[in-house]
């Protein structure tokens, strides 16, 4: 990928995503030891690349083997095989046959038993791969953009303090939302964004913590990005001022 000198530092999500060539690597490499502003927000995208990494893996859950323990536990065992020296081939043999009836009920349960855990077990690693395939298409979705040829990107400054970034792509239809230093919100509220099309606010996505996300909806037609603070499980329409107001590269 190739870009102007005066496009640098938009090549801050290239350059954290190692998508720049060794000539844009070193020149973009020189620059970082002169702007504060691009080592942040490369600092802020290697952060948000290795959370999004760590939630495509998933630990067994810690109660697993306490669920597996219990389930043993609860399965009537094989009474042991009693042949004392007295006993008569005849003795032997109806001890065997009342034996046998335990062993298979004990069987049995412990196949249901099993086979409910197994089932269970199943659908754990099932959720867990959904979970881990979304996550991958999310990391891939933002990669695209950041190191895309044609990303543009805008900087601003929250009215609580946030330093935000927003990185657009015509090529990838897609746009990249990052914040840093932004409070938490209180309780039962959350950040919602907004892109503005011919005047009008629709909702674009959740922003529960610093980091980065996908702005949801389509940018082209988009000029400006807005930031509120919303419910916790956002709202239709702005329901305060406006904590952002970006405008977004034609």
């Amino acid at each position: 990928m190739k870009h102007h000198a005066s496009d640098i530092h938009a090549l801050a999500g290239a350059y954290a995503l190692d998508a720049l060539d060794a000539e844009e690597t070193d020149t973009f490499a020189r620059h970082l030891d002169q702007c504060e502003a691009c080592r942040r927000e490369v600092a802020e995208f290697h952060a948000t690349t290795a959370r999004l990494a760590a939630t495509t893996t998933r630990e067994a859950p810690a109660a697993l083997k306490q669920r597996t323990m219990d389930a043993i536990d609860g399965v009537r065992q094989l009474p042991p095989r009693l042949n004392p020296p007295s006993a008569t081939p005849d003795r032997g043999r109806r001890l065997r046959r009342k034996a046998l009836p335990w062993g298979l009920a004990a069987a049995l349960v412990a196949a249901a038993s099993f086979a409910g855990l197994a089932a269970w077990q199943h659908q754990e690693a099932r959720d867990a791969e959904q979970q881990s395939r979304r996550a991958q298409q999310n990391l891939d979705t933002i990669s695209g953009v950041l190191a895309a040829p044609d990303a543009q990107t805008v900087h601003g400054k929250t009215a609580n303090g946030a330093l935000t970034t927003v990185v657009t792509s015509t090529s990838q239809n897609r746009a990249v939302f990052t914040a840093t230093g932004l409070p938490a919100p209180a309780p039962g509220r959350t950040y919602q964004l907004w892109l503005q099309h011919d005047g009008t606010m629709l909702p674009a996505g959740l922003v529960h913590q610093d980091g980065t996300v996908l702005v949801d909806g389509d940018p082209a037609d988009a000029t400006a990005l807005g930031l509120t603070l919303e419910p916790a499980t956002g709202s239709s329409r702005p329901t305060t001022t406006p904590l952002l107001v970006l405008s977004l590269p034609a």
